[in-house]
Protein backbone atom coordinates (compact mmCIF):
# COMPACT_ATOMS: atom_id res chain seq x y z
CA UNK A 1 0.00 0.00 0.00
CA UNK A 2 2.88 2.70 -1.05
CA UNK A 3 2.18 5.99 0.15
CA UNK A 4 1.71 7.62 -3.76
CA UNK A 5 2.00 11.49 -2.79
CA UNK A 6 5.80 10.92 -2.06
CA UNK A 7 6.86 8.42 -5.31
CA UNK A 8 5.84 11.84 -7.86
CA UNK A 9 7.64 14.41 -5.58
CA UNK A 10 11.06 12.96 -5.61
CA UNK A 11 14.03 13.62 -8.14
CA UNK A 12 17.05 12.54 -8.94
CA UNK A 13 20.41 13.49 -9.79
CA UNK A 14 22.39 12.40 -12.57
CA UNK A 15 24.51 10.34 -10.53
CA UNK A 16 22.23 8.05 -9.58
CA UNK A 17 21.82 9.49 -6.19
CA UNK A 18 17.62 10.32 -5.56
CA UNK A 19 16.53 13.01 -3.12
CA UNK A 20 13.49 13.90 -1.17
CA UNK A 21 11.81 17.07 -2.31
CA UNK A 22 12.56 20.31 -0.07
CA UNK A 23 9.18 21.85 -0.50
CA UNK A 24 7.24 21.78 3.13
CA UNK A 25 3.80 22.92 1.48
CA UNK A 26 0.72 20.60 1.85
CA UNK A 27 -0.84 20.05 -1.27
CA UNK A 28 -3.99 18.41 0.22
CA UNK A 29 -5.29 21.50 2.23
CA UNK A 30 -7.58 24.64 1.25
CA UNK A 31 -5.99 27.47 2.49
CA UNK A 32 -8.79 27.61 5.29
CA UNK A 33 -7.51 23.72 6.45
CA UNK A 34 -4.01 24.98 6.21
CA UNK A 35 -4.51 27.70 8.22
CA UNK A 36 -6.55 25.29 11.03
CA UNK A 37 -3.55 22.89 11.12
CA UNK A 38 -1.17 25.72 11.61
CA UNK A 39 -2.98 26.94 14.49
CA UNK A 40 -3.68 23.33 16.05
CA UNK A 41 -0.40 21.67 16.01
CA UNK A 42 1.35 24.85 17.43
CA UNK A 43 3.25 23.88 20.62
CA UNK A 44 1.80 24.46 23.67
CA UNK A 45 2.37 27.47 25.90
CA UNK A 46 -0.30 27.02 28.61
CA UNK A 47 0.29 24.22 31.06
CA UNK A 48 -2.61 25.13 33.12
CA UNK A 49 -4.87 22.97 31.56
CA UNK A 50 -4.91 20.22 28.97
CA UNK A 51 -5.14 21.21 25.33
CA UNK A 52 -8.34 20.56 23.67
CA UNK A 53 -8.69 17.26 22.63
CA UNK A 54 -5.22 16.24 23.95
CA UNK A 55 -6.57 12.78 25.46
CA UNK A 56 -7.91 11.56 22.02
CA UNK A 57 -4.09 10.75 20.65
CA UNK A 58 -5.10 8.60 17.79
CA UNK A 59 -7.72 11.65 16.78
CA UNK A 60 -11.70 9.56 16.22
CA UNK A 61 -9.96 6.38 16.15
CA UNK A 62 -8.36 7.00 19.85
CA UNK A 63 -9.63 3.37 21.86
CA UNK A 64 -11.31 4.38 24.96
CA UNK A 65 -11.88 0.66 26.23
CA UNK A 66 -10.78 -0.65 29.75
CA UNK A 67 -7.14 -0.21 30.09
CA UNK A 68 -5.79 -3.62 30.29
CA UNK A 69 -3.31 -5.92 28.72
CA UNK A 70 -5.45 -5.63 25.37
CA UNK A 71 -4.42 -1.96 25.33
CA UNK A 72 -3.00 -2.03 22.22
CA UNK A 73 -4.92 -4.77 20.19
CA UNK A 74 -7.91 -2.85 19.79
CA UNK A 75 -9.42 -1.93 16.69
CA UNK A 76 -9.67 1.61 15.56
CA UNK A 77 -12.78 3.19 16.66
CA UNK A 78 -13.63 4.83 13.52
CA UNK A 79 -13.42 2.21 11.26
CA UNK A 80 -16.80 1.15 9.40
CA UNK A 81 -18.88 -2.21 10.48
CA UNK A 82 -17.84 -4.27 7.42
CA UNK A 83 -13.84 -3.14 8.43
CA UNK A 84 -14.16 -4.87 11.89
CA UNK A 85 -14.28 -8.11 9.57
CA UNK A 86 -11.61 -7.15 7.82
CA UNK A 87 -9.71 -6.43 10.60
CA UNK A 88 -10.31 -9.54 12.40
CA UNK A 89 -9.48 -11.51 9.50
CA UNK A 90 -5.94 -9.48 9.55
CA UNK A 91 -5.72 -10.78 13.08
CA UNK A 92 -6.38 -14.52 12.53
CA UNK A 93 -3.32 -14.05 10.09
CA UNK A 94 -1.15 -12.07 12.39
CA UNK A 95 -2.08 -15.02 14.96
CA UNK A 96 -1.26 -17.75 12.36
CA UNK A 97 0.93 -20.15 12.99
CA UNK A 98 3.23 -21.20 10.00
CA UNK A 99 4.37 -24.84 9.60
CA UNK A 100 7.47 -26.37 7.35
CA UNK A 101 7.26 -27.71 4.11
CA UNK A 102 6.23 -30.12 3.09
CA UNK A 103 2.28 -30.34 5.25
CA UNK A 104 -0.63 -31.48 4.94
CA UNK A 105 -1.74 -28.07 6.59
CA UNK A 106 -1.05 -26.20 2.28
CA UNK A 107 -2.60 -23.19 4.02
CA UNK A 108 0.27 -23.00 6.54
CA UNK A 109 2.85 -24.61 5.28
CA UNK A 110 6.43 -23.04 4.34
CA UNK A 111 8.11 -21.66 7.48
CA UNK A 112 11.94 -20.87 7.45
CA UNK A 113 13.85 -22.95 6.51
CA UNK A 114 15.34 -20.47 9.10
CA UNK A 115 13.68 -18.29 10.90
CA UNK A 116 13.05 -16.39 14.41
CA UNK A 117 9.27 -16.94 14.74
CA UNK A 118 6.27 -19.01 13.59
CA UNK A 119 3.86 -16.36 13.89
CA UNK A 120 3.31 -12.16 13.75
CA UNK A 121 1.99 -12.43 17.04
CA UNK A 122 5.15 -14.51 18.81
CA UNK A 123 7.43 -11.03 18.25
CA UNK A 124 4.46 -8.47 18.86
CA UNK A 125 2.85 -10.06 21.66
CA UNK A 126 -0.16 -8.42 22.26
CA UNK A 127 1.07 -6.04 19.72
CA UNK A 128 3.20 -4.23 22.06
CA UNK A 129 6.66 -3.80 22.83
CA UNK A 130 9.54 -6.60 22.77
CA UNK A 131 12.22 -7.35 25.50
CA UNK A 132 15.72 -8.57 25.59
CA UNK A 133 15.83 -12.28 26.92
CA UNK A 134 15.66 -11.64 30.84
CA UNK A 135 16.12 -14.44 32.99
CA UNK A 136 15.03 -17.04 30.33
CA UNK A 137 15.63 -18.15 26.88
CA UNK A 138 13.29 -16.34 25.07
CA UNK A 139 14.46 -13.79 22.86
CA UNK A 140 11.43 -13.89 20.29
CA UNK A 141 10.87 -10.11 20.03
CA UNK A 142 14.57 -9.21 20.37
CA UNK A 143 17.16 -10.08 17.85
CA UNK A 144 20.24 -9.25 15.71
CA UNK A 145 19.99 -6.90 12.25
CA UNK A 146 23.69 -8.63 10.35
CA UNK A 147 25.55 -5.62 7.47
CA UNK A 148 28.94 -6.10 6.63
CA UNK A 149 30.34 -2.59 5.52
CA UNK A 150 30.75 -1.74 1.88
CA UNK A 151 34.19 -2.66 0.40
CA UNK A 152 33.58 -1.04 -3.14
CA UNK A 153 32.82 2.12 -5.03
CA UNK A 154 30.11 0.44 -6.41
CA UNK A 155 28.65 -0.73 -3.46
CA UNK A 156 29.17 2.66 -1.27
CA UNK A 157 27.48 3.94 -4.86
CA UNK A 158 24.46 1.84 -4.64
CA UNK A 159 23.84 2.69 -0.91
CA UNK A 160 23.81 6.39 -1.95
CA UNK A 161 21.71 5.62 -4.38
CA UNK A 162 19.46 4.06 -2.35
CA UNK A 163 18.97 0.49 -4.41
CA UNK A 164 20.22 -0.83 -1.38
CA UNK A 165 20.32 -0.61 2.53
CA UNK A 166 23.34 -2.17 3.34
CA UNK A 167 24.70 -5.20 2.52
CA UNK A 168 24.19 -8.83 4.41
CA UNK A 169 26.67 -11.30 5.86
CA UNK A 170 28.26 -13.27 3.21
CA UNK A 171 26.96 -16.31 4.70
CA UNK A 172 24.45 -15.51 7.82
CA UNK A 173 22.45 -12.89 5.67
CA UNK A 174 20.78 -9.94 7.21
CA UNK A 175 19.74 -11.23 10.40
CA UNK A 176 20.65 -14.01 12.95
CA UNK A 177 18.01 -16.62 12.78
CA UNK A 178 17.92 -18.78 16.30
CA UNK A 179 15.89 -21.32 14.98
CA UNK A 180 15.33 -23.78 11.83
CA UNK A 181 12.85 -26.57 10.71
CA UNK A 182 14.24 -30.13 11.41
CA UNK A 183 16.92 -31.24 9.33
CA UNK A 184 18.77 -28.21 9.61
CA UNK A 185 20.76 -26.59 11.92
CA UNK A 186 20.26 -22.51 13.85
CA UNK A 187 22.64 -19.57 13.02
CA UNK A 188 23.03 -19.58 16.44
CA UNK A 189 22.05 -17.72 19.45
CA UNK A 190 22.60 -13.90 20.86
CA UNK A 191 23.85 -13.48 24.24
CA UNK A 192 24.13 -10.27 26.03
CA UNK A 193 26.62 -9.50 28.51
CA UNK A 194 26.12 -5.90 30.54
CA UNK A 195 28.21 -3.45 31.90
CA UNK A 196 26.97 -1.25 34.73
CA UNK A 197 28.05 2.68 35.41
CA UNK A 198 27.12 4.92 37.63
CA UNK A 199 25.35 7.61 37.08
CA UNK A 200 24.85 10.86 39.62
CA UNK A 201 21.64 13.02 39.34
CA UNK A 202 21.46 16.67 40.94
CA UNK A 203 20.50 16.14 44.72
CA UNK A 204 22.65 13.05 44.84
CA UNK A 205 20.39 10.35 43.56
CA UNK A 206 22.47 7.50 41.92
CA UNK A 207 21.13 5.54 38.76
CA UNK A 208 23.11 2.66 37.12
CA UNK A 209 22.84 2.55 33.82
CA UNK A 210 24.06 -1.23 31.60
CA UNK A 211 25.90 -1.29 28.47
CA UNK A 212 25.69 -4.13 26.49
CA UNK A 213 28.00 -6.45 24.60
CA UNK A 214 26.14 -8.77 21.73
CA UNK A 215 27.67 -11.96 20.47
CA UNK A 216 26.36 -15.26 19.07
CA UNK A 217 27.13 -18.53 20.63
CA UNK A 218 27.43 -21.94 18.42
CA UNK A 219 27.65 -20.26 14.98
CA UNK A 220 26.05 -22.77 13.13
CA UNK A 221 27.80 -21.94 9.69
CA UNK A 222 31.43 -20.67 10.74
CA UNK A 223 32.25 -17.39 11.47
CA UNK A 224 30.81 -14.16 10.25
CA UNK A 225 32.23 -11.69 7.80
CA UNK A 226 35.27 -9.83 9.77
CA UNK A 227 33.36 -6.61 8.96
CA UNK A 228 29.81 -7.77 9.74
CA UNK A 229 28.47 -5.55 12.44
CA UNK A 230 25.78 -6.91 15.16
CA UNK A 231 22.60 -4.66 15.26
CA UNK A 232 19.94 -5.92 18.13
CA UNK A 233 16.28 -4.61 17.69
CA UNK A 234 12.97 -4.96 20.03
CA UNK A 235 10.16 -5.09 18.39
CA UNK A 236 8.31 -1.70 18.37
CA UNK A 237 4.45 -1.29 19.70
CA UNK A 238 2.16 -1.48 16.29
CA UNK A 239 -0.66 0.67 17.18
CA UNK A 240 -1.47 4.42 14.93
CA UNK A 241 0.83 2.82 12.39
CA UNK A 242 -2.03 3.58 9.99
CA UNK A 243 -2.06 7.25 11.34
CA UNK A 244 1.80 7.59 10.76
CA UNK A 245 1.12 6.43 7.37
CA UNK A 246 -1.15 8.87 6.88
CA UNK A 247 1.19 12.30 8.35
CA UNK A 248 1.67 14.00 4.91
CA UNK A 249 5.56 13.86 4.04
CA UNK A 250 5.74 17.84 3.92
CA UNK A 251 4.90 17.53 7.46
CA UNK A 252 7.61 15.54 8.67
CA UNK A 253 9.90 17.89 6.06
CA UNK A 254 9.16 20.62 7.20
CA UNK A 255 11.12 19.53 11.00
CA UNK A 256 14.29 18.65 8.86
CA UNK A 257 16.94 20.38 9.83
CA UNK A 258 20.17 17.96 8.65
CA UNK A 259 22.55 20.73 8.54
CA UNK A 260 21.71 22.76 12.03
CA UNK A 261 21.34 25.69 10.16
CA UNK A 262 19.29 27.09 12.82
CA UNK A 263 21.97 26.09 14.93
CA UNK A 264 19.81 24.57 18.51
CA UNK A 265 22.21 21.90 17.75
CA UNK A 266 19.18 19.41 16.74
CA UNK A 267 20.08 18.15 12.84
CA UNK A 268 17.24 15.82 12.27
CA UNK A 269 17.57 14.04 8.92
CA UNK A 270 14.81 12.66 6.50
CA UNK A 271 15.12 9.14 5.67
CA UNK A 272 14.96 8.33 1.58
CA UNK A 273 14.17 4.70 0.73
CA UNK A 274 12.92 3.11 -2.50
CA UNK A 275 9.24 1.92 -2.89
CA UNK A 276 9.35 -1.58 -3.39
CA UNK A 277 6.56 -1.49 -5.54
CA UNK A 278 7.12 1.50 -7.83
CA UNK A 279 10.70 1.74 -7.73
CA UNK A 280 10.63 5.20 -6.80
CA UNK A 281 12.22 7.07 -3.43
CA UNK A 282 10.13 7.85 -0.47
CA UNK A 283 10.18 8.93 2.84
CA UNK A 284 10.59 6.11 5.15
CA UNK A 285 9.14 6.31 8.42
CA UNK A 286 9.23 2.96 9.94
CA UNK A 287 11.53 1.09 12.24
CA UNK A 288 14.44 2.03 14.58
CA UNK A 289 16.03 3.72 11.35
CA UNK A 290 13.29 4.32 9.55
CA UNK A 291 14.48 2.03 6.76
CA UNK A 292 10.64 1.17 5.98
CA UNK A 293 8.02 3.38 4.04
CA UNK A 294 4.98 1.98 4.45
CA UNK A 295 2.98 -0.02 6.82
CA UNK A 296 2.73 -3.00 3.85
CA UNK A 297 6.81 -3.13 2.91
CA UNK A 298 7.14 -3.32 6.93
CA UNK A 299 4.45 -6.35 6.89
CA UNK A 300 6.15 -7.96 3.60
CA UNK A 301 9.63 -8.07 4.97
CA UNK A 302 9.02 -9.32 8.45
CA UNK A 303 6.79 -12.33 6.80
CA UNK A 304 10.27 -13.01 4.28
CA UNK A 305 12.89 -11.79 7.13
CA UNK A 306 11.19 -13.05 10.47
CA UNK A 307 9.10 -16.10 9.21
CA UNK A 308 10.90 -16.74 5.92
CA UNK A 309 7.28 -16.73 4.31
CA UNK A 310 6.53 -15.08 0.71
CA UNK A 311 4.27 -12.84 -0.20
CA UNK A 312 3.89 -10.83 -2.66
CA UNK A 313 6.03 -8.24 -1.99
CA UNK A 314 8.50 -10.15 -0.89
CA UNK A 315 9.48 -12.97 -3.10
CA UNK A 316 11.73 -14.91 -0.51
CA UNK A 317 9.84 -18.39 0.13
CA UNK A 318 13.47 -19.66 1.30
CA UNK A 319 13.77 -16.29 3.72
CA UNK A 320 17.02 -15.26 4.58
CA UNK A 321 19.01 -18.35 3.53
CA UNK A 322 22.35 -17.04 1.32
CA UNK A 323 23.93 -18.82 -1.60
CA UNK A 324 26.13 -20.00 0.99
CA UNK A 325 23.61 -21.88 2.82
CA UNK A 326 22.77 -24.93 -0.01
CA UNK A 327 20.88 -26.66 2.38
CA UNK A 328 18.95 -24.28 3.36
CA UNK A 329 18.42 -23.38 0.10
CA UNK A 330 17.76 -27.13 -1.06
CA UNK A 331 14.91 -27.30 1.10
CA UNK A 332 11.50 -27.57 0.11
CA UNK A 333 9.43 -24.48 0.25
CA UNK A 334 5.31 -23.40 0.94
CA UNK A 335 4.48 -22.21 -2.80
CA UNK A 336 1.04 -23.73 -4.13
CA UNK A 337 0.83 -23.15 -7.46
CA UNK A 338 -2.78 -23.88 -7.79
CA UNK A 339 -2.83 -20.41 -5.26
CA UNK A 340 0.02 -17.92 -6.73
CA UNK A 341 3.58 -17.83 -6.88
CA UNK A 342 4.22 -17.02 -2.89
CA UNK A 343 3.09 -18.74 0.28
CA UNK A 344 0.92 -15.99 1.53
CA UNK A 345 -0.59 -14.96 -1.74
CA UNK A 346 -3.27 -12.17 -2.14
CA UNK A 347 -4.81 -11.40 0.06
CA UNK A 348 -3.18 -12.55 2.95
CA UNK A 349 -0.75 -9.73 2.90
CA UNK A 350 -3.62 -7.15 2.48
CA UNK A 351 -5.31 -8.47 5.41
CA UNK A 352 -2.63 -8.68 7.71
CA UNK A 353 -1.18 -4.55 6.49
CA UNK A 354 -5.03 -3.98 7.10
CA UNK A 355 -4.56 -5.26 11.10
CA UNK A 356 -1.63 -3.40 11.03
CA UNK A 357 -2.98 0.04 10.29
CA UNK A 358 -5.95 -0.15 12.11
CA UNK A 359 -4.83 -1.12 15.67
CA UNK A 360 -5.92 1.66 17.91
CA UNK A 361 -4.04 4.21 19.71
CA UNK A 362 -5.38 4.51 23.76
CA UNK A 363 -6.72 7.41 25.10
CA UNK A 364 -4.50 9.26 26.90
CA UNK A 365 -4.92 8.91 30.97
CA UNK A 366 -4.78 11.60 33.68
CA UNK A 367 -4.16 14.47 30.47
CA UNK A 368 -5.58 16.80 32.74
CA UNK A 369 -4.31 16.34 36.39
CA UNK A 370 -1.87 18.56 37.43
CA UNK A 371 0.99 16.65 38.07
CA UNK A 372 0.52 15.47 34.65
CA UNK A 373 0.56 18.92 33.18
CA UNK A 374 3.65 20.02 35.31
CA UNK A 375 5.28 17.13 34.11
CA UNK A 376 4.35 18.37 30.38
CA UNK A 377 5.63 22.16 30.91
CA UNK A 378 9.09 20.18 32.31
CA UNK A 379 9.05 18.12 28.91
CA UNK A 380 8.62 21.61 26.90
CA UNK A 381 11.29 23.10 28.75
CA UNK A 382 13.92 20.30 28.67
CA UNK A 383 13.72 20.57 24.99
CA UNK A 384 12.09 17.18 24.69
CA UNK A 385 9.65 18.33 21.74
CA UNK A 386 12.70 19.24 19.48
CA UNK A 387 12.51 15.28 18.22
CA UNK A 388 9.77 14.12 20.04
CA UNK A 389 7.14 16.22 18.17
CA UNK A 390 3.51 16.30 20.13
CA UNK A 391 0.84 16.37 17.41
CA UNK A 392 0.24 16.19 13.49
CA UNK A 393 -3.16 16.43 11.60
CA UNK A 394 -3.10 13.52 8.64
CA UNK A 395 -3.80 14.23 4.88
CA UNK A 396 -6.84 14.35 4.03
CA UNK A 397 -6.73 12.57 1.35
CA UNK A 398 -5.85 9.45 3.27
CA UNK A 399 -5.98 6.20 1.63
CA UNK A 400 -8.86 5.13 4.16
CA UNK A 401 -11.09 7.58 5.46
CA UNK A 402 -10.48 6.12 8.93
CA UNK A 403 -7.04 7.90 8.88
CA UNK A 404 -7.87 11.05 6.95
CA UNK A 405 -7.99 14.51 8.89
CA UNK A 406 -6.90 13.83 12.17
CA UNK A 407 -4.97 15.68 14.99
CA UNK A 408 -2.85 12.76 16.41
CA UNK A 409 -0.43 12.89 19.10
CA UNK A 410 2.51 10.37 18.36
CA UNK A 411 5.62 12.45 20.03
CA UNK A 412 7.82 11.46 17.41
CA UNK A 413 9.01 13.79 14.62
CA UNK A 414 10.13 10.75 12.65
CA UNK A 415 13.61 11.85 11.51
CA UNK A 416 16.95 10.84 11.80
CA UNK A 417 19.17 11.74 14.91
CA UNK A 418 22.83 10.79 15.78
CA UNK A 419 22.26 10.12 19.11
CA UNK A 420 25.92 9.77 20.11
CA UNK A 421 28.31 6.85 20.80
CA UNK A 422 26.37 5.48 23.46
CA UNK A 423 23.73 4.46 21.87
CA UNK A 424 25.31 3.75 18.60
CA UNK A 425 25.25 0.20 16.68
CA UNK A 426 28.26 0.85 14.42
CA UNK A 427 25.44 -0.14 11.19
CA UNK A 428 24.41 1.69 8.44
CA UNK A 429 21.27 0.86 7.46
CA UNK A 430 20.60 3.81 4.20
CA UNK A 431 20.91 7.21 5.27
CA UNK A 432 21.21 6.47 8.99
CA UNK A 433 25.00 6.26 9.93
CA UNK A 434 25.77 4.08 12.84
CA UNK A 435 24.98 6.44 15.32
CA UNK A 436 21.57 7.86 13.73
CA UNK A 437 18.28 6.60 15.08
CA UNK A 438 14.81 7.50 14.08
CA UNK A 439 12.61 8.98 16.90
CA UNK A 440 10.33 6.77 18.24
CA UNK A 441 6.35 7.70 19.02
CA UNK A 442 5.96 8.50 22.76
CA UNK A 443 2.05 7.45 22.63
CA UNK A 444 1.56 4.25 24.56
CA UNK A 445 4.89 4.34 26.24
CA UNK A 446 2.95 4.72 29.82
CA UNK A 447 0.78 1.11 29.15
CA UNK A 448 4.43 -1.21 28.17
CA UNK A 449 3.83 -2.60 31.88
CA UNK A 450 0.58 -3.40 31.30
CA UNK A 451 0.83 -4.44 27.48
CA UNK A 452 4.20 -6.12 28.07
CA UNK A 453 4.74 -6.99 31.48
CA UNK A 454 7.96 -5.19 32.01
CA UNK A 455 9.30 -1.65 31.08
CA UNK A 456 12.86 -2.29 29.06
CA UNK A 457 13.24 0.71 26.52
CA UNK A 458 15.44 2.17 23.62
CA UNK A 459 16.26 0.06 20.90
CA UNK A 460 17.48 -2.78 22.71
CA UNK A 461 15.27 -2.86 25.76
CA UNK A 462 18.73 -1.56 27.85
CA UNK A 463 16.97 0.61 29.69
CA UNK A 464 15.14 -0.56 32.72
CA UNK A 465 13.01 2.05 32.93
CA UNK A 466 12.22 5.82 31.78
CA UNK A 467 14.53 7.37 33.97
CA UNK A 468 17.18 5.12 32.23
CA UNK A 469 16.18 5.64 29.00
CA UNK A 470 16.41 9.20 29.27
CA UNK A 471 19.81 9.04 30.50
CA UNK A 472 20.84 6.93 27.62
CA UNK A 473 19.98 9.82 24.97
CA UNK A 474 23.47 11.42 24.13
CA UNK A 475 24.58 13.23 20.31
CA UNK A 476 21.88 15.98 19.63
CA UNK A 477 19.88 14.98 22.89
CA UNK A 478 23.00 15.28 24.65
CA UNK A 479 21.55 18.80 26.06
CA UNK A 480 18.18 17.79 26.67
CA UNK A 481 19.47 14.87 28.60
CA UNK A 482 22.18 17.09 30.87
CA UNK A 483 19.11 19.36 31.90
CA UNK A 484 17.55 16.70 32.84
CA UNK A 485 20.06 15.19 35.00
CA UNK A 486 20.39 18.62 36.89
CA UNK A 487 16.80 19.03 37.34
CA UNK A 488 15.44 18.76 40.93
CA UNK A 489 13.75 15.59 41.80
CA UNK A 490 10.81 17.22 41.74
CA UNK A 491 10.66 18.14 38.64
CA UNK A 492 12.31 14.52 37.37
CA UNK A 493 9.50 12.73 38.66
CA UNK A 494 6.91 14.99 36.95
CA UNK A 495 8.38 14.23 34.03
CA UNK A 496 8.47 10.44 34.49
CA UNK A 497 4.54 10.92 35.15
CA UNK A 498 4.02 13.13 32.13
CA UNK A 499 5.59 10.17 30.19
CA UNK A 500 3.47 7.69 32.05
CA UNK A 501 0.46 9.47 30.85
CA UNK A 502 1.23 9.10 27.18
Amino acid sequence: MPDRAEGGNASSHADGAAELPTSATRDDLSDTDRRRVQAVTRPATNFSKAEKFEAMAGGGGTSIASVNQDSFSQFSANITFAEEGTFKLGNALFRKLWVSSPSSTQASDGLGPLYNARACQTCHLKDGRGHPPEGSADATSMFLRLARVPKTDAERAAIAAHEVLNFPDPVYGTQLQDSAVPGLPAEGHMTISYTETPVTLAGGETVSLRKPQYSIDKPGYGALDETTTLSPRVTQAMSGLGLVEAIHPADILTNADPDDKNGDGISGKPALVRDPVSGQPILGRFGWKAQSATVRQQAADALAGDIGISSPDAKRSHGDCTAEQAACLAMADGVQARLGDTEAPDPVLDLITFYSENLAVPARRKASFAETLAGKKVFYETGCISCHVPKFVTRRDAANKAHAFQLIWPYSDFLLHDMGDGLADGQQVGGASGSEWRTPPLWGIGLTKTVSGHTFFLHDGRARNLTEAILWHGGEAAKARDRFATQEKADRQALIIFLESL
